[in-house]
């Protein structure tokens, strides 16, 4: 009797083999912890939650976000204490990135999202009245009133925060472009700062604003509708970067490189997990995707699981291609 029973067991050990082998295939990362980072701009979560989304599809055991400015976020990927950044934006963290240690340290392959613009705008309505195209024209003190805020006679230029980036580069063009004399930088929680500026706008006063794209402020004043970019007299960005001609193909210069967003991780990390590797440099997301969300929380809709459920939602009308990274990122494990 028991050697009759001898195939079943074989076939039912067989069977098991193959099962634990094909589920090994399917999670490559079971049994190993990621730790994601963001920044303080609560918009990047639906990008990064995308990418855990993914991860934990292929066995990883993904950790909550942790919020870190880009600089100490570079730092902690580099050293192993964290994982990934979604919103590594490239040439414009391009400092933080070297001084953590660069490509040694640092896998940063593909792009997540491209076509990323920057720079400085103005209501059309003041635009068009005064015609003021250019940055430099603030440094005309009788200009630069038509944006005073506060009453102390300067243009407000509600600006970029600290540790972001953008702020090294606003600083610089005031001194390059000669407005430190007629133009405030203002800075803090961008948030509340554009908060102020869009009610400024809504009643109907002039608003001097930086900001970038894919962003929901686009979708509340629309460039070339509400509002114009304002362009700069000539190249000027700080350090390494001084030489770099920041002109967009059609000839325009917003005084920012276009920019692309690139998903970065720890090496020793993506040199021991080649499918998580593959699986971040082959993400794309549009920059309308990422704006349409953006506006969505603008809208009240900025909850985690309000979040999540953006994701859910785009995970399912994108089926096909989110599966598609899937499968590239377990043969790449293979």
């Amino acid at each position: 009797m028991r050697f009759k029973h001898k195939p079943l067991i074989f076939l039912f050990v067989s069977c098991f083999f193959l099962t634990s082998a094909a589920y090994a295939a399917d999670t490559p990362g079971k049994g190993i912890k990621v730790q994601p980072l963001k920044s303080s701009i609560a918009e990047e979560t639906f990008q990064t939650m995308l990418v855990m989304k993914a991860l934990e599809k292929l066995g990883y055991e993904v950790e909550p976000i942790k919020e870190i400015e880009y600089a100490a976020g570079h730092v902690a990927i580099a050293n192993g204490d964290a994982t990934f950044l979604a919103d590594h934006w490239d040439p414009l963290h391009v400092d933080f990135y070297k001084n953590a240690g660069g490509a040694d340290k640092i896998y940063r392959e593909g792009e997540y999202s491209g076509g990323a613009l920057q720079g400085y705008l103005i209501d059309k309505a003041t635009s068009d009245t005064y015609k003021i195209t250019h940055i430099n024209q603030l440094a005309d003190p009788e200009i630069a009133k038509l944006f005073d805020a506060d009453g102390d006679g300067k243009a407000d230029l509600a600006g970029c925060n600290p540790g972001w980036g953008c702020e090294k580069v606003i600083e610089h063009q005031l001194d390059a472009f000669k407005l430190r004399d007629t133009v405030t930088h203002n800075q803090g929680t961008y948030s509340a700062i554009m908060a102020d500026t869009i009610a400024r706008y809504k009643q109907g006063k002039s608003v001097l604003y930086y900001t970038w794209t894919p962003y929901w402020i686009s979708g509340v004043m629309v460039p070339g509708k509400d509002t114009v970019w304002l362009q700069v007299p000539f190249s000027s960005l700080p350090g390494d970067r001084k030489d770099v001609d920041t002109s967009l193909p059609d000839g325009s210069n917003y005084g920012f490189q276009a920019n692309t967003q690139r998903i970065i991780a720890n090496k020793e990390f993506t040199d021991a997990n080649p499918g998580a590797a593959k699986l971040f440099s082959i993400m794309k997301l549009s920059n309308n995707d990422i704006s349409s969300q953006n506006l969505r929380m603008r809208d009240g809709e900025k909850s985690e699981k309000d979040i999540e459920r953006h994701v859910d939602s785009w995970i399912k009308a994108h089926q096909s291609t989110f599966d598609g990274w899937l499968t590239e990122a377990r043969n790449a494990a293979q």
